[in-house]
């Protein structure tokens, strides 16, 4: 008895081993790691961080930068199958990745070739029957049907196929500060539309005074030169 219970004890001991040793890393996408500044991003990515844009500057600062890992009139390197990476910071923090594959890379593949060959980096895939926002724009609804989905109780990684150019493509974000910035933008919305009657109104103003300042520099130069 004493025997059969050392060799169960055994044997639940290397299937909890052998499931932590195979434990999936979802903290980070490639090299690039949530939590990761726009500097460091920008550095690991070759590009120069000024490059990122702001979406919002309020209540809290939303930025994002856009990696075209190669030009569109270059061949596509065997080595890397992504297309564009779209990186999504909240105070300057990395929470959101939205990569775009290459048609040429995924020409000819299935979703469950892209959903196997994931499924060796992130672990056993779920397949939810819901849709996922693309834009990192709260007005611009761009929703697109999950086919799988890699995710614990930090991280989401969720494979899409867009229904407009067919390309693949792949949305990862780490939930607390996902739910966090999403409710942030909305919020900048709100306020940018709420003040948008006052800075159409602004703008006018100022284009009309640029407008008269421009016609009273012409009458200055014009009026002594005018030969009736």
């Amino acid at each position: 008895m004493f025997r059969f219970r050392t060799i169960a004890t055994s044997v639940l001991c290397v299937a909890i081993f052998s499931s932590l040793g195979v434990a999936q890393d979802l903290s980070k996408y490639r090299d690039f790691a949530f939590g990761m500044s726009v500097e460091s991003v920008a550095k690991l990515a070759g590009l120069n961080a000024s490059s990122a844009k702001t979406v919002h500057q309020r209540p809290e600062l939303i930025q994002k930068l856009d990696w075209e890992v190669y030009g569109y009139f270059e061949a596509s390197p065997n080595v890397n199958s992504a297309r564009n990476i779209r990186f999504d910071f909240y105070s300057g923090e990395l929470y959101k990745i939205v990569v775009t594959y290459d048609n040429a890379q995924t020409k000819g593949l299935t979703a469950e070739d892209l959903i196997e060959s994931l499924s060796t980096v992130y672990g056993q895939a779920e397949k939810p029957q819901t849709n996922i926002i693309i834009s990192g724009f709260q007005t611009y609804n761009d929703s697109q049907q999950v086919l799988a989905r890699w995710e614990n109780a930090q991280y989401s990684y969720n494979l899409f196929r867009s229904s407009y150019g067919m390309s693949f493509g792949l949305v990862a974000f780490a939930k607390r500060i996902e739910s966090i910035a999403s409710a942030s933008n909305q919020e900048a919305e709100r306020l940018d539309k709420l003040e948008a009657p006052a800075r159409e109104s602004a703008r006018q103003k100022k284009q009309e005074e640029d407008e008269q300042s421009l016609q009273e520099k012409a009458r200055l130069i014009n009026k002594p030169k005018f030969q009736p």
